[in-house]
């Protein structure tokens, strides 16, 4: 994995903090070709074992029978009291091996956590830092040449060829992640880099906030249900497979109406970024919502904003954050629940 960093700082890339990648030419404003990113602000956290399905079974929000090597579905891992501890995408990589995809700062939590319980089961939780994640934006077509696996056409889909593993995430332009062994990653990029220019890590981020994708981080963990960031609109929770950890909760919320706060996407005045759980309040200076993800808009006179907002609260509300004017946008998907079972189905 350091050999992978290094190259990508020797081609030109500086780390901005531990994830967060920016590169001088390619930059955060990719208004038309390829884009290519470093994606290490994720990490894989694998399950092996004969007992591997079921233990997940247990644990997730998502019915592991729906992992089948072509559906990659979300999932939430929650509390007894239904906050989640993180969120996730299950990548099932062979018969007995699956992969989750989760931000980096939530792979060691996570582990934690399921930890308590993985000596029950014949399997085995490990860290893969042997892994690179590259994001690549673009059309299919213009990465025909690039010695790639076929790449998904729907979206939360995943290909595999040999040890490269491409998934398919939601977006205005079409984008893959791929996932291969960092021993590798250095050759791919080079290649890659034919079709694309290397690109910030915060074009990536904003990718997530007009799809209305929200990754729990370590600030994020035990803070909200499942539904306040729309999973089950996205079709992270199912509501008709067996218990899990939360299930109860989760399942009450949604029955019986009780989300009293939402994800919702904005426009932030002012090219200063604000931080995480930053205070969203009203015209009349009371507290409703606040920040849950940010990164600077592709000019320098706002911001794109993921906040967790009051459902009380319209979108002709006047709402700030300090003195600088918060705009909702429109929501990418209708904000009712989606079944994975139809999207199987489908």
């Amino acid at each position: 994995m350091d050999d992978w960093l290094a190259h990508l700082k020797a081609a030109g890339g500086r780390q901005l903090n531990d994830h967060d990648w920016h590169f001088p030419e390619g930059g955060h404003r990719l208004a038309e070709g390829n884009g290519l990113i470093p994606l290490t602000h994720f990490r894989i956290l694998e399950c092996e074992g004969p007992d591997a399905a079921r233990f997940l079974q247990g644990q997730t929000s998502a019915n592991i029978d729906h992992a089948d090597g072509a559906f990659a579905p979300l999932t939430a891992f929650c509390t007894p009291k239904g906050r989640m501890i993180a969120n996730a995408e299950i990548l099932k990589v062979s018969a007995e091996r699956y992969w989750l995809l989760l931000d980096a700062s939530l792979a060691g939590p996570l582990a934690t956590q399921l930890g308590k319980y993985a000596p029950f089961y014949k399997m085995t939780l490990r860290h893969r830092e042997d892994l690179a994640i590259i994001g690549m934006i673009g059309e299919p077509e213009s990465w025909a040449d690039a010695d790639l696996p076929d790449l998904p056409r729907l979206d939360w889909h995943m290909t595999q060829q040999d040890d490269v593993l491409a998934l398919r995430h939601p977006a205005s332009r079409s984008r893959f992640v791929l996932i291969l062994p960092a021993s590798r990653a250095a050759a791919r990029w080079d290649t890659l880099s034919r079709h694309a220019k290397p690109a910030d890590t915060a074009l990536w981020r904003r990718a997530d906030i007009g799809a209305g994708v929200a990754w729990l981080t370590a600030e994020h963990s035990d803070a909200f249900l499942p539904q306040m960031i729309n999973w089950e609109a996205l079709g992270g929770i199912s509501f008709r497979k067996g218990c899990y950890t939360g299930q109860e909760v989760v399942a009450r919320a949604h029955f019986r109406g009780q989300v009293k706060r939402r994800l919702q996407i904005a426009t932030l005045e002012g090219a200063s970024v604000p931080a995480i759980g930053d205070e969203i309040r009203s015209a009349e200076d009371k507290r409703v919502g606040e920040i849950f993800q940010a990164t600077a808009g592709d000019d320098t006179k706002h911001c794109d904003i993921l906040a967790v907002i009051n459902t009380s609260v319209d979108g002709e509300s006047a709402l700030f954050v300090g003195d600088r004017k918060l705009t909702l946008r429109d929501l990418p998907y209708p904000l009712e629940r989606l079944d994975p079972e139809r999207i199987v189905g489908d």
